[in-house]
């Protein structure tokens, strides 16, 4: 009996989104709910930065809707964020606005020439250990900016953020039509209109724009003078906006078992930051709640989504403002909550997973939570969560390095003594190989056969040359011996021109 094969899925792409209504429904939705969630924590950064909400909503805007062209990943949003709203908070408060625009356009700048350059391809060099960190991290920032919104508040908060919870677990379950957020969002309005009651809003974080953005040129000088001032908080800016981007767009790649292009994303952040500073907007990067809300939450696959986030957010704070000034923040606090729960990785903590997982790694995980959250700077927790790796991978590969001594009788009566170097030999393991020789009871004629090693760096070399010159000042030769040619080319090159111990 033949069966009949079911059709093939579509590819996710803009075109096939377009023809599929389905599809279609899924990223028009989710573009709505982003955008809802996207105007308080848009305003809250614009705060953090200490200039007018309006440049935080309009950066919102261009960054969306500009990297949704740009971008290297589809489905992921960026907009105004915390991250980058700490560097370049000190710009503002100390030079003015003007001088805050030219560092937005110049870290704009210097992200485009890091992608030409290809700063991307750093990303690979990130460990596990680190990248479960970060999300982790990245999940309890999240709640933890949630607590404002529930300290000294009226009573009634607490049980709409309750409903709002509750709405989000159960509709799932039951309907996938309607994004669960959204009619958490619009079932809370509903109530605080119908009932009357008065809550916190979305009006009371700040006053939204009644007006389109228009195009904004710096007046700074345009001297050297300027660039010493704006190029520190330029390229701290670039950084922390790549890296945040990346790390999100690698996340994303995981969730929705696709690959992405990390050096046109990188370009395209910088396109964005160029366009939004040119808009009067503040800069910007990957937002990983916003993106996890899009991609995790609502199901969006496509630019259509990042894009369509960025024009519902004008479209809302510019024509609908005063009705979207009535959000409650409890809808919104429920929805980010949900989102923190949904983005810990709880396995990472299982007692389970703990007990298989080498200690390092928990280390280096552990050690990325608690920088990041404390600095409130996924960049830092990121950097010092790779240093630790770094360093608890090169101590542990030091420690596989072994040294063996054989005494061997030559054919002319006379004796040699045989050191027999096993491992990679670089910086953290060869400072201790010029502590495992016997200078004072070798005999005259000594030999260092490196067949089953390999020398990685110039400490390697100038611990060889150290042994070999100390050995000399008993009057003994030293022979080397097994090296392979990528070895010997570098002992060949460097060595006698390093100072020794």
């Amino acid at each position: 009996m033949s069966q009949t094969a079911s059709p093939a899925p579509l590819e996710l792409t803009v075109r096939n989104a377009l023809r599929s209504p389905r599809m279609l429904r899924t990223e028009v939705l989710a573009g709505l709910v982003v955008a809802l969630a996207l105007i308080p924590e848009a305003i809250s950064f614009s705060i953090i930065a200490g200039v007018d909400p309006r440049l935080g909503l309009f950066a919102s805007f261009t960054m969306a809707v500009s990297i949704a062209f740009l971008g290297g990943r589809p489905a992921m949003i960026s907009a105004a964020t915390g991250a980058i709203a700490l560097v370049i908070a000190p710009v503002a408060r100390t030079y003015g606005l003007d001088y805050l625009i030219a560092t937005v356009l110049l870290a704009g700048v210097f992200q485009i020439v890091l992608g030409i350059v290809g700063v991307a391809r750093l990303m690979r060099f990130i460990p596990r250990s680190v990248m479960v960190g970060f999300v982790n991290a990245l999940a309890i920032l999240i709640f933890l900016a949630q607590v404002p919104h529930v300290v000294d508040v009226p009573w009634l908060v607490y049980p709409m953020i309750a409903v709002g919870i509750a709405i989000m677990v159960a509709l799932p379950r039951i309907s996938t039509v309607v994004p669960a957020p959204l009619v958490a969002i619009v079932a809370l309005t509903a109530f605080t209109l119908l009932a009357a009651v008065t809550v916190p809003d979305v009006g009371d974080e700040g006053e939204l724009p009644d007006s389109l953005p228009s195009l904004f040129i710096p007046d700074v000088p345009w001297t050297f003078e300027t660039l010493r001032i704006i190029a520190p908080f330029a390229f701290a800016m670039a950084l922390v906006g790549i890296l945040e981007s990346l790390l999100t767009a690698k996340l994303v790649d995981d969730i929705t078992d696709t690959h992405s292009d990390k050096t046109r994303e990188t370009l395209g952040q910088g396109g964005a930051n160029v366009i939004t500073g040119l808009f009067g907007g503040m800069g910007g990067c990957a937002m990983i709640g916003q993106t996890m809300i899009n991609v995790k939450v609502s199901g969006a696959r496509t630019r259509i989504s990042t894009f369509l986030a960025g024009v519902f957010l004008l479209i809302l704070v510019v024509g609908f403002g005063d009705l979207v000034a009535l959000i409650p923040m409890a809808a919104l606090v429920a929805v980010m909550i949900m989102v923190s729960v949904g983005t810990f990785d709880w396995h990472s903590i299982r007692p389970a997973t703990l007990r298989r997982m080498p200690k390092s790694e928990t280390l280096v995980m552990a050690v990325t939570v608690a920088v990041t959250v404390v600095s409130h700077n996924l960049a830092i927790g990121v950097v010092v969560g790779v240093l630790v790796a770094m360093t608890l991978f090169a101590r542990r590969v030091a420690h596989l390095t072994e040294t063996h001594r054989e005494l061997v009788e030559n054919r002319d009566g006379t004796r040699s003594a045989v050191y027999r170097v096993t491992g990679a030999l670089f910086f953290a393991s060869s400072n201790d190989l010029y502590t495992q020789f016997e200078y004072a009871d070798d005999p005259d004629h000594v030999v260092i056969d490196l067949y089953a090693s390999h020398v990685w760096d110039a400490s390697t070399v100038a611990s060889l040359d150290a042994i070999t010159t100390k050995y000399a000042r008993k009057g003994k030769t030293v022979e080397i011996i097994g090296l392979n040619p990528s070895s010997a080319e570098r002992h060949e090159r460097l060595s006698g021109s390093l100072p020794s111990h």
